[in-house]
């Protein structure tokens, strides 16, 4: 039997070979939401003890071991970079190249304070999730990663709405609209969805 997936507005819908890669014996979308989420808050704590991503965050290995283990226990595929075409992202064989390219802007960002951290860590966020480098869970992970980068320079994480944005609602649609702002070069409302500003 295999599980019966409805993908919320603005989510990548997986391919069956994708599919194919879900390791537990789900058959619901509520119960994959429960079980990944379960998998992510682990690798929560493992991650904000890990002396790998607190050494180089940024670097193309440090993101795909962050997304292996908030994925490990559900997708067989957790950590790899896609082989497929999506409804967004760039083409995978760009994946590794622009990963890097946005792992250098970042540091470059940081080192000249060109912008505020939480701003660096927006910026970051939205250029990782624009790449999509994964068959799933990139908007989990590039909130993570982001809010892992603030961590590591001793800063609190962001706020993303201050609810839920993987669930159907106003919180998402509106998360949703600004990273398509983002997606003009117009980082405003991203930057006041994200820190909680109205």
């Amino acid at each position: 039997m295999t599980i019966d997936l409805i993908y919320p507005d603005g989510a990548t819908p997986l391919d069956p070979d994708e599919i194919l890669g879900l390791k537990p014996g789900l058959i619901t979308r509520g119960e994959l939401n429960a079980f990944e989420q379960a998998n992510i808050a682990s690798s929560l704590i493992w991650a904000r003890r890990s002396r790998t991503l607190k050494k180089d965050l940024l670097k193309v290995d440090s993101l795909k071991l962050l997304h292996k283990h908030m994925f490990n226990d559900t997708w067989k595929w957790a950590g790899k970079f896609r082989t497929s075409g999506k409804n967004l992202g760039c083409e995978p064989h760009l994946i590794m190249e622009q990963i890097a390219g946005l792992c250098a802007d970042t540091k470059y960002w940081i080192e000249n304070a060109v912008y505020s951290d939480e701003e660096c860590a927006i910026r970051f966020h939205h250029r990782l999730v624009s790449i999509h480098p994964f068959p799933n869970g990139n908007g989990r992970h590039s909130r993570l990663a982001a809010d892992l980068l603030l961590h590591f320079r001793g800063k609190q994480f962001l706020a993303w709405g201050g609810d839920s944005i993987d669930v159907e609602g106003t919180v998402r649609t509106r998360y949703l609209q600004s990273l398509r702002e983002a997606d003009k070069k117009k980082y405003d409302a991203l930057i006041d969805f994200v820190l909680g500003r109205e």
